[in-house]
């Protein structure tokens, strides 16, 4: 690894993909602190003082502070990422967009432009109703809108909208241009943008009495020990073993060699929590700004009962580790895949008995990768509650968040890193390579 950091300055499209990715965060984190026009800043700040463990300071994470802040990126990514749940389950509803996606690189993008109307859509629903809560002091009657009206309303709409739209663009553009999945890389970077503030409030916490230092180095004892069970998972693979016959052509024979095919213990990696979040909070959201006693008593019920909270929140992890599973892993295609190529699993007939094999191997290590996701999400909630009441201020699903991103990325790097290895060598036996490095 010392030897790969070493040698990305040597690599000039690396570095350029790197600094564009670093470019692409700054100007997002920069645009977190311009002013939706016609709010109050110092006024709605007071109010998010008074909103701590509600929906809002939920929102407000994902958002990296930018709803605390009203800035015209106060919506964040989740209307994006809503809009994506949608369709990828109306692709598995419906035959025809499921073979529009098969297409190829044309279907995929016909998708990705639905999507992206999705996106619109949800955004002027949710630009709409924080308006109206704007307009009525986040529910506490205070006043944060300097003219409240129709007008204010359609311009915070038109506003967040774009903010929201144009976050979706850095997100694309980063996957592009850049290094990583831009889409995580902006969550894991609202989230991350929340660790001084976070680590501020330890020190608080000691200066008046309520943590001790002893307690303080318990707890990052155990967010180590977190960190390190995610990182070891993340990195494990269940390798069914694949064998190729030999064949004899003329008087060379070829094949016969073994290989393996790897299969991630966390198939799902962190689309699963981000996937439950967005949907836990689309609804609720909802229920909150719909001024109806007996709805905000189920909102209430959904986001502040802890016990409810964490078990609907589970189930949505583990529904969308075995759902986005089995988007991205097709069983019978594997199969088919080796059978084409002459590959076979020792002891298995090829065909229909290779793809049920491996649809039983890939069930047994999602369940296993779906509850890990579960308890690392839902661990830090419960221990924040009696009789623990351990202060974690990131919950196990920023905490998975960040570390997979950060895995993730750093996977591409030595990707990056490797094929430039191979073209480098290349290069040295006089053979004509490809003059763009790819990832």
């Amino acid at each position: 690894m010392s030897r790969n950091i070493s040698a990305i300055p040597k690599i000039p499209e690396l570095n350029r993909r790197i600094l564009f990715t670093a470019l692409m965060l700054v100007v997002y984190r920069l645009g977190v602190y311009v002013p939706t026009p016609g709010i109050d800043p110092e006024q709605i700040s007071k109010l998010f003082e008074q909103t701590r463990g509600t929906i809002f300071d939920i929102l407000n994470l994902f958002s990296g502070g930018a709803l605390e802040q009203a800035s015209v990126f106060a919506l964040g990514v989740m209307p994006y990422i809503t809009s994506s749940i949608i369709m990828s389950l109306l692709v598995k509803a419906f035959p025809t967009l499921e073979a529009m996606q098969k297409e190829g690189e044309a279907g995929r993008r016909k998708i990705n432009q639905y999507s992206r109307y999705g996106t619109v859509l949800i955004c002027i629903i949710q630009g709409f109703m924080l308006a109206i809560t704007l307009e009525g002091g986040l529910g506490l009657g205070a006043s944060v809108v300097n003219e409240p009206g129709w007008v204010f309303r359609f311009t915070t709409v038109i506003t967040l909208t774009a903010g929201s739209l144009f976050i979706m663009w850095i997100g694309e553009q980063i996957a592009e241009r850049g290094i990583g999945n831009g889409i995580s890389l902006i969550i894991a970077a609202s989230i991350m943008a929340r660790i001084p503030s976070g680590l501020w409030d330890i020190v608080r916490l000691i200066e008046t009495g309520e943590m001790t230092v002893f307690g303080v180095l318990i707890l990052f004892g155990f967010l180590a020990l977190v960190i390190g069970a995610i990182v070891y998972v993340e990195r494990s693979y269940r390798k069914i073993p694949v064998q190729y016959p030999r064949r004899v052509v003329g008087r060379k024979v070829y094949g016969g060699q073994s290989s393996h095919l790897p299969l991630k213990v966390n198939t799902a990696g962190v689309i699963p929590p981000i996937f439950a979040s967005s949907l836990l909070i689309f609804p609720a959201t909802i229920l909150t700004f719909i001024n109806v006693p007996a709805l905000k008593d189920i909102s209430d019920l959904f986001l502040q009962d802890i016990v409810i909270h964490n078990l609907i929140y589970a189930g949505l992890i583990i529904f969308f580790a075995y759902f986005y599973t089995a988007v991205i892993y097709n069983p019978d295609d594997l199969a088919e895949n080796l059978r084409k190529n002459g590959g076979f699993v020792p002891g298995i007939r090829p065909g229909k008995k290779t793809a049920e094999y491996i649809d039983k191997i890939l069930g047994r290590i999602t369940f296993i990768g779906a509850v890990y996701i579960a308890v690392v999400c839902v661990l830090p909630s419960i221990l924040q509650t009696k009789p623990f009441n351990l202060p974690f201020f990131f919950g196990g699903t920023s905490l998975l968040i960040v570390v997979g991103v950060t895995l993730d990325t750093v996977q591409q790097i030595e990707s990056f890193l490797i094929t430039h290895s191979y073209e480098g060598f290349i290069r040295k036996r006089g053979m004509k390579g490809p003059r763009r490095y790819g990832i």
